[in-house]
């Protein structure tokens, strides 16, 4: 039987306007925005619509990113349009637990509000490096890490582009390393810190406390867990492996081959920009990928899904 599966892109894909045709045209979203806005003490409509210098700085950018896309989930709910499963990149799981009911909006997004804030902190500037790895199986890519201190794989996003992620010297000399054990391009990211690396183990210590605080629900939907890409029912899991995420791989390009694997054949990416439809296009052709990031898209996809 045929699945829909809602998905959520991860830092990176935030843009200026994010939201803000939801935010006007649906009750629901302007209810999320505005509820979020007082849960945090930020504004985040002129955070996430208005021009400024801080939508790209890690502990703004987590908690605008997870606001804007359950604020167009929520109103794409309203057109009719339901998953039968969930998943997010990073900091997008948390839309994926809160879409499957796992935690409410406001608890989803209080909680990687502090996420963001421990993870720019995490680390000393300048200590720590992230690069994407082009071209390269991801086998020869473990196998040059393998022996190497202070570097590991960050994400497994798709076919031909692994992120490795650790202390800045050591990113730097895997990098020389995997140029010459083929790979066509290795790219420094510019980002905050080494995100999904052990050295973000003291944010995931500071999350675990803030936890402590959240009610866990039981789940409506399947979601999968980025840190091992397996199915997860149980709402009592949801904690550790949130906290397990912030210094652990995010295994997306296996998360969308166990969805693909549980039925799940149509794709919906909810949020700015498209990076998650492209690296699904890599993982597998076969299946529908469909984006909303704007309400004219919401209205579009959720006419023709609903058709079917």
């Amino acid at each position: 039987m045929s699945k829909i599966a809602f998905i959520y892109p991860g830092q990176g894909a935030q843009a200026i306007g994010m939201g803000a045709d939801f935010y006007e045209k649906s009750p629901l979203s302007k209810a999320v925005f505005d509820q979020a806005s007082e849960v945090v003490s930020l504004d985040l409509k002129k955070l996430c619509f208005e021009e400024n210098d801080l939508l790209n700085k890690t502990e703004y950018t987590q908690v605008a990113m997870v606001t804007a896309c359950l604020a167009m989930t929520r109103a794409v709910e309203a057109m009719g349009l339901h998953a039968d499963m969930t998943a997010g990149l990073s900091l997008g799981e948390y839309c994926a637990i809160a879409v499957a009911g796992g935690m409410c909006d406001l608890d989803a997004i209080r909680t990687v509000r502090a996420r963001g804030i421990f993870m720019e902190h995490a680390a000393p500037e300048g200590t720590g490096a992230m690069s994407a790895v082009l071209g390269l199986d991801a086998g020869v890519i473990e196998d040059v890490l393998r022996d190497r201190e202070g570097v590991s794989i960050a994400n497994y996003n798709c076919p031909g582009q692994i992120v490795i992620t650790g202390e800045a010297k050591a990113v730097a000399e895997a990098g020389n390393a995997l140029k010459e054990a083929g790979a066509r391009r290795v790219l420094p990211l510019k980002v905050s810190g080494p995100f999904h690396s052990p050295m973000m183990q003291p944010a995931g210590e500071e999350l675990a406390k803030v936890f402590a605080g959240v009610s866990m629900n039981p789940l409506k939907l399947p979601y999968v867990a980025n840190i091992n890409a397996e199915v997860v029912t149980d709402c009592g899991k949801i904690e550790g492996l949130l906290v397990a995420q912030v210094s652990g791989s995010v295994r997306w390009q296996q998360s969308v081959e166990t969805m693909i694997r549980e039925g799940a054949d149509t794709f919906v990416e909810i949020g700015p920009g498209k990076t998650l439809t492209g690296f699904l296009r890599k993982i597998d052709k076969n299946v529908k990928a469909y984006h909303i990031g704007s309400w004219e898209e919401a209205v579009s996809v959720c006419e023709e899904l609903k058709q079917k």
